[in-house]
């Protein structure tokens, strides 16, 4: 399993325990709706960042992977060049 899915999955662990404790606690309901609705914020702040982080991640992993097909054909095409002056 990736870390992508892991990390997926304790999240919605942890807001769905953080949601139930919520709901069986001895407060009002305008509280306890405001604490859901606070807690449900926070949660798509960290879920944006961590998508955020993800596709900057992936953006790397694009760089990199171009910047090594280019230096694999500027190898290749000097070797052609070299073969094709002898």
């Amino acid at each position: 399993m990736n870390s992508g899915k892991v990390l997926f999955c304790v999240l919605a662990g942890v807001a769905a325990g953080a949601l139930i404790g919520v709901l069986f606690s001895p407060e009002k309901g305008s509280i306890t709706r405001k604490k859901i609705s606070k807690k449900g914020d926070d949660y798509v702040d960290d879920l944006k960042e961590k998508f955020e982080d993800f596709i900057e991640e992936i953006k790397k992993n694009v760089e990199t992977g171009k910047d090594k097909v280019n230096r694999f054909l500027e190898n290749e095409t000097a070797k052609v060049d070299k073969s094709e002056a002898t």
